[in-house]
């Protein structure tokens, strides 16, 4: 793969991790059956897209409507009690993937004649952190809430509401960053650190 062609993919899945997981909110994904609603996070699809390739408005055009027929496609047939599980989510993301390796594979060149080509060294490491760390986090919510579906049923301990929600996004946060710093061998102390705090709960609750 050319470096036009890594600058291309790579200002794609940048945009489809904002428009899927910063700019689209949990009210937004819960009434995406509404064909306004899926129509405007096509826009923001779009205006992301557009926006990170800093022009190609035909090609993006073409890349935010498959994005949209992917998501009109989990959204109307995948019924609304399998939709919190892995495997919609997984399948729903490798489909966006596949189309961001197609649109690259067809237009290459797509960032390096748009607006930020003179830019490309000075963006494209902070483009590379932001993917991973949003990847890492937000992304990696849904694939942990639906890796844990099975057990959600069973007895929960008392706590703050969504207190589980941030302490994972933290974590991951947290794991992601000792990576970037060559610290991989820190996460132990993470897993040790959280494994103290539920001692008392454990102690009260074997289950």
């Amino acid at each position: 793969m050319t470096e036009q062609a890594i600058a291309t993919a790579l200002a794609c899945l940048l945009a489809h991790l904002l428009a899927d997981f910063v700019f689209q909110t949990n009210a937004m994904v819960a009434a995406k059956r509404k064909p306004h609603i899926l129509l405007l996070h096509g826009v923001i699809v779009f205006a992301a897209t557009a926006l990170a390739l800093g022009g190609s408005l035909l090609p993006v055009g073409l890349l935010a409507l498959a994005h949209v027929g992917i998501d009109a496609i989990k959204t109307y047939a995948v019924p609304e009690q399998h939709r919190e599980r892995l495997w919609p989510y997984l399948t729903d993301q490798a489909a966006h993937l596949a189309t961001i390796a197609v649109f690259t594979l067809y237009t290459p060149e797509a960032f390096a004649i748009g607006f930020w080509a003179a830019h490309s060294t000075t963006l494209i490491p902070p483009a590379f952190f932001l993917a991973g760390l949003i990847t890492a986090t937000l992304a990696g919510g849904p694939a942990v809430g639906g890796l844990m579906l099975p057990h959600k049923a069973q007895a929960q301990p008392d706590g703050l509401e969504n207190a589980g929600r941030v302490i994972g996004l933290l974590e991951r946060a947290l794991i992601f960053l000792m990576v970037m710093i060559d610290e991989p061998t820190s996460i132990g102390f993470l897993i040790a650190a959280k494994s103290i705090l539920r001692f008392d709960t454990v102690k009260k609750t074997r289950k």
